[in-house]
């Protein structure tokens, strides 16, 4: 089965379809040991199609309209935070304490970009909030991985050891990861086929009028709430006040959306008014994280029937590590990915933040299938993805590795991939001038870029158009 009949095969979908994509094949993009390349290829076209058939439903369309995958516009937008430029300076990707360390018996890797988990790491290693990396380093080097894995996860931060594919399979939560469906799609409810406006000229959005909430932080949960802006969706980011995002992935992921500040303690009956008349709930908080405001997947559906509920995790919602925080970087490290990719007995790093990307692409063509099932079928929906699981697919810890064969519609070997130029565009805003990555998707009478610019974060009411 090629990569593409099988992320679409996950995600539900009409086996037929996949041979209305076109994929126009690069040498050089996405270089790994690992097939990132197909696999970038796989979500990304999975997602157009599943756009592209929502778009058909709306429209009246006879045939859902052909999907294209460039390798150079998906190589490019898998890195989009590399990209960005605003007002002509370069973002930061990584905080200096979020990196991999030497351990007394091997490594660690550790994520500290945000002040309050740099404050949590200090503090598992008994070090004040003046500590720099050589009082970090020193510290490590005398602690065993596991030890350091262990004392700055009870202290709420996030530190994971590395591990070859062998170790990592047979872990308990890398045999929960693997054991799960590439994509969990639930049906929740007997409401009623979900009644969408008809569309008619171009562009075509086939998430027009569609209001998403979205309680996601980086990457991944954000990526695939902006793929649904590009759609045509009312995207309504919602943060706590007193957890900023950092500025510029926010700027990275926020194309086409608005931004609101809510506190869920206090705001309780705003965020049941924003609920009411939501389409669509994207969350990507650590499993149970939000379980306390009443926004458990199964909580929301029971209030809203109807509603779709995305949610995203690291390592999944089962498992001893299913409550756990943690971001591509780590899930890399833990699932033999850096190993594989390593040299020198260095621990390495796939080309970009694929599980990141990847899994967005993926969940929000899951919510677009869900979107397109309700028109047909009715009733609410929850569909699930988790990085690590995305992980067992590229690794083929799964048994279905990314396998490169024939994609099953037409083929085009392009000129190799020299760079992002083509894909890059520049736009200005509230936040600045913005050198940015154009939106990868792309199928017949569809939208090619976004309609406006990100904003500052929390600068937005927390209410609808």
């Amino acid at each position: 089965m090629t990569d593409i009949k099988y992320a679409w095969s996950a995600l539900g979908g009409d086996p037929a379809l996949p041979g209305r994509i076109t994929t126009v094949e690069r040498e050089g993009a996405l270089p790994a040991r690992l097939p990132v390349r197909q696999l970038a290829r796989a979500c990304v076209g999975v997602c157009a199609l599943a756009a592209a058939e929502l778009g058909a439903v709306r429209a009246g369309l006879d045939r859902v309209p052909e999907a294209r995958v460039d390798d150079g516009a998906v190589a490019t937008a898998f890195i989009s935070e590399r990209h960005l430029l605003i007002d002509g300076r370069a973002p930061v990707s990584f905080a200096p304490l979020s990196r991999p360390w030497r351990t007394a018996d091997g490594w660690v890797r550790t994520h500290a970009n945000y002040p309050h988990h740099r404050a949590r790491l200090l503090t598992a290693l008994g070090l004040g909030e003046d500590a720099r990396a050589d009082d970090v380093a020193a510290v490590l080097a005398g602690r065993s991985a596991l030890e350091v894995e262990d004392a700055v996860y009870a202290a709420g931060g996030l530190a994971v050891a590395l591990r070859t594919p062998a170790e990592w399979a047979a872990h308990p939560q890398g045999a929960e990861a693997a054991a799960l469906p590439l994509v969990e799609r639930e049906r929740t409810d007997a409401a009623r086929a979900r009644v969408l406006t008809p569309l008619d000229g171009t562009p075509l959005l086939p998430a027009a009028g569609l209001r998403v909430l979205d309680l996601t932080r980086v990457l991944a949960g954000p990526v695939a709430t902006r793929t649904l802006a590009l759609l045509g969706a009312d995207v309504l980011r919602i943060d706590a006040p007193h957890l900023p995002e950092l500025a510029d992935q926010h700027a990275d992921t926020g194309f086409g959306k608005r931004s609101a500040t809510l506190d869920l303690a206090t705001g309780h009956a705003r965020f049941e008014e924003l609920l009411a008349s939501a389409d669509v709930v994207v969350t990507g908080y650590r499993p149970g994280a939000l379980d306390r405001f009443g926004l458990s997947a199964r909580a929301l559906t029971e209030r809203r029937p109807g509603l779709v509920v995305a949610e995203l995790s690291a390592w999944g919602r089962r498992g001893p590590w299913g409550g756990r925080r943690g971001f591509d970087s780590l899930v890399q490290v833990a699932t033999g990915i850096a190993v594989t990719e390593g040299s020198a007995g260095e621990p390495g790093a796939l080309p970009a933040q694929a599980l990141d990307h990847g899994t967005g692409y993926l969940l929000a063509a899951a919510v677009l299938r869900a979107l397109t099932e309700q028109s047909y079928e009715g009733g609410g929906r929850i569909v699930r993805l988790a990085l690590a699981r995305t992980a067992a697919w590229l690794t083929g810890a799964d048994g279905g590795a990314v396998a490169g064969e024939a994609v099953p519609g037409e083929r085009e070997v392009a000129a190799p991939y020299e760079g992002p130029g083509p894909w890059l565009a520049e736009t200005g805003g509230r936040i600045g001038r913005l050198r940015y990555a154009l939106p990868p998707l792309a199928f017949a009478d569809g939208p090619r870029d976004w309609a406006r610019p990100p904003v500052p974060w929390g600068s937005d009411a927390a209410r609808w158009v």
